[in-house]
């Protein structure tokens, strides 16, 4: 990636704020966005000179204008990378669970991207890069984190589409679709168990090689590659009748 500055939102925890510190390592301005003010102050204060923040909330109306300020501060944006989610178990359908997860996977997402393709197709020449982490669980509806799974496949749809309109506007914008399965970072719930969990480093390492090379769609891992290309071969109606227990978290045993 010959882009030297971009902005990260979510680059306050987990795989946001991995993937910041590593490219800021490698020489690239970054532009870190999240709601953890004293996290974006750690980052900047480690980075010196080479990262500068501002505090955005995804899921209010000002985000767009706070994307603007955090673009004027680093002087421009080659790449915009969107991490922000929110992932909340609900078998039990929790209807204010379902909306958190909404106003974040899908409102705050469409809300930045959206921004971000404005930007590019506007002030930059009609050239840019959207790189967005969505999920494996977009590919299927899974039972018990259907509000998330539904969020997640909005997400990868969107990024097509939004690839589609850049290149009948004849735009040099291109989108990535970054789908990793179970990480461990703080979105996860403590004591359970998740399958085929990566480690935040090694996940961290394979994402931000995903967003350096721009292909269009990247799965975090292999395993998760080889996972989902066998799960689209499955038909709904047998779909529906799989016990979920297998993509799912568990109790650790005691």
């Amino acid at each position: 990636m010959k882009s030297k500055k971009i902005v990260i939102m979510g680059a306050t925890s987990g795989i946001g704020l991995a993937v910041a510190e590593r490219l800021a390592a490698k020489g690239y301005r970054i532009g870190a966005a999240g709601r953890n003010e004293e996290a974006l102050r750690r980052l900047a204060a480690k980075y010196p000179g080479m990262v500068v923040w501002h505090q955005i909330d995804v899921t209010r109306t000002e985000c767009v204008t706070g994307l603007r300020k955090l673009i004027d501060k680093l002087g421009g944006m080659d790449v915009y990378f969107h991490v922000s989610g929110v992932y909340y178990p609900n078998p039990a359908l929790d209807h204010t669970l379902d909306a958190a997860t909404v106003r974040t996977n899908v409102w705050g997402f469409t809300q930045m991207v959206d921004a971000a393709f404005c930007y590019f197709r506007d002030e930059h020449r009609g050239r840019g890069r959207i790189a967005a982490v969505t999920s494996v669980a977009g590919t299927k509806g899974i039972g018990p984190m259907a509000s998330y799974s539904a969020s997640k496949r909005f997400q990868n749809t969107y990024l097509t589409a939004l690839d589609q309109l850049a290149r009948s506007q004849g735009l040099k914008i291109r989108v990535t679709d970054i789908r990793p399965g179970w990480v461990s970072t703080p979105l996860l719930e403590a004591g359970q168990k998740y399958p085929m969990l990566m480690p935040l480093d090694y996940a961290a390492r394979k994402v931000t090689r995903a967003v350096r090379r721009g292909g269009r769609v990247a799965y975090v891992d292999w395993r998760w590659r080889l996972l989902v290309g066998l799960w689209r071969l499955v038909p709904d109606p047998i779909w529906v009748r799989i016990n979920p227990a297998g993509f799912v978290p568990t109790e650790e045993p005691r």
